[in-house]
């Protein structure tokens, strides 16, 4: 049996968005490690991605809509939208870090402080996106999934990066000062017996 026609199409167009997401990810994880210099960050950042996508299928499933090429499509809008709410937040911390705050408080301060523009930006997306969901109109129903899929992820995303990015934030960066601070006695205590 060979499956053709339009399922096949569907599959080919399936698979080609699967690689474009896939290097859409690789490029957005080098930008930010260039951009912020540190490989842990942008990790920290993108971890929220997955969760756009459960956000994404939940969503077409609560609606009933079928998932099509213009859904993925959305899908894959999303790793843009979603990490910019990442990057206010971890800019933000690793600011007050650089002042000297300790990493309990600059997450603290960070999350009260970019609260606002995260809200803000994600609500003008889902307000936008609003009218493409609801759409009644003649030919709706091809654009219709895009919107569905972009409003339940950025939701979901949201609410989740608001409290994951900094959980992880505080953890690693905890561990990585934990490491240095190991280091530096380390290398504190080679110097003193060399120098016996």
């Amino acid at each position: 049996l060979e499956v053709g026609g339009t399922v096949e199409d569907q599959g080919d167009a399936f698979g080609d968005l699967g690689v474009l997401f896939i290097l859409i990810v690789i490029l957005v994880y080098i930008v930010m490690a260039t951009q912020i210099e540190s490989l842990l960050f942008p990790f920290i950042i993108m971890f929220t991605i997955p969760f756009a996508f459960t956000g994404v299928f939940l969503a077409l499933w609560l609606t009933s809509t079928p998932l099509s090429l213009i859904a993925l499509i959305g899908a894959i809008m999303l790793v843009g939208i979603v990490t910019k709410n990442g990057i206010v937040m971890v800019d933000y911390m690793n600011l007050l870090i650089e002042r000297g705050s300790g990493v309990f408080d600059a997450v603290i301060a960070g999350g009260k402080s970019r609260l606002r523009p995260v809200l803000m930006t994600s609500f003008t997306t889902v307000l936008g996106m609003l009218p493409l969901a609801i759409g009644t109109g003649a030919g709706s129903e091809t654009w219709q999934p895009m919107g569905i899929a972009v409003i339940g992820g950025l939701t979901c995303s949201t609410l989740l990066t608001l409290f994951i990015v900094p959980v992880l934030y505080s953890i690693l960066v905890n561990r990585a000062q934990r490491k240095e601070r190991e280091k530096a006695a380390r290398l504190a205590v080679q110097h003193q017996s060399s120098n016996h």
